[in-house]
């Protein structure tokens, strides 16, 4: 992986790949609007969720899920509406969720998943 986007689209695979193997059925990925972008949509039972999926090479900068700060979680707010009416859903359940992809030098990537990270 030579640039961020490849590291972000691997990481986003990975990600997909853990929700899947988690039972969440991916609905969406990398669906984008005037607003900005959801990485993962998924559906878990009745619950219709939104993953912001975040990866990173080392901890230096910290751990992957910590980059999701209030203005980001605003937006995914923002973005989740906007998804939801384009797609004439009315989930009663929603959740947002915060996957983190640390890739390691020829080891499996770690995988954190932060279920309901912010409301």
């Amino acid at each position: 992986m030579s640039t961020t986007t490849d590291l972000g689209s691997h990481g986003e695979a990975v990600a997909a790949t853990y929700l899947t193997d988690a039972g969440l059925r991916v609905l969406d990925r990398n669906w984008r609007c005037r607003d900005g972008e959801l990485d993962i949509v998924a559906r878990d039972g009745t619950a219709i969720v939104f993953c912001e999926v975040k990866t990173r090479r080392a901890t230096g900068f910290g751990h992957p899920v910590e980059a999701v700060t209030p203005a980001k979680q605003r937006r995914l707010r923002t973005l989740a509406q906007r998804w939801l009416a384009a797609h004439d859903q009315h989930a009663p359940d929603l959740r947002f969720d915060v996957v983190g992809v640390l890739v390691r030098p020829e080891r499996p990537p770690l995988v954190t998943h932060l279920r309901g990270a912010f409301s």
